[in-house]
């Protein structure tokens, strides 16, 4: 039983930064691999970024990567996604995401948080 609710979500312009927070409730928060997706209008929820228990691993989807970055506190059960150099195809609501097990076991997000909109004007 994992709930997950996600915040800092809003209205930026192109090429600003927002910093998205998840706050987790589990009893052993340290052991999830947890994880980002996002969903615009009409498409399919897709996959943004993850991290490992330690935080040791991060991996991000290619139309992040070098603008995006995970992290993990793990004394405060939250995770956090920083975005920069945000584009108008960023516009999404974003989901926090947690599976159990290790980064080996190659498993699914089982649970997600309700999301937060983010929304990039040009």
């Amino acid at each position: 039983q994992v709930q997950l609710v996600e915040s800092g979500g809003g209205l930026v312009q192109a090429g600003g930064s927002l910093r998205l927070s998840c706050a987790a409730s589990a009893r052993t928060f340290s052991r999830y691999v947890m994880g980002w997706l996002r969903q615009a209008p009409g498409t399919e929820r897709e996959f943004v970024a993850a991290i490992s228990w330690s935080g040791g691993i991060t991996r991000y989807a290619d139309s992040v990567k070098g603008r995006f970055t995970i992290s993990r506190d793990n004394a405060k059960n939250t995770v956090y996604l920083q975005m920069n150099s945000l584009k108008p195809q960023d516009t999404a609501v974003y989901y926090c995401a947690a599976r159990s097990g290790s980064w080996y076991a190659r498993g699914d997000f089982a649970s997600w948080g309700q999301g937060t909109q983010v929304t990039v004007s040009s």
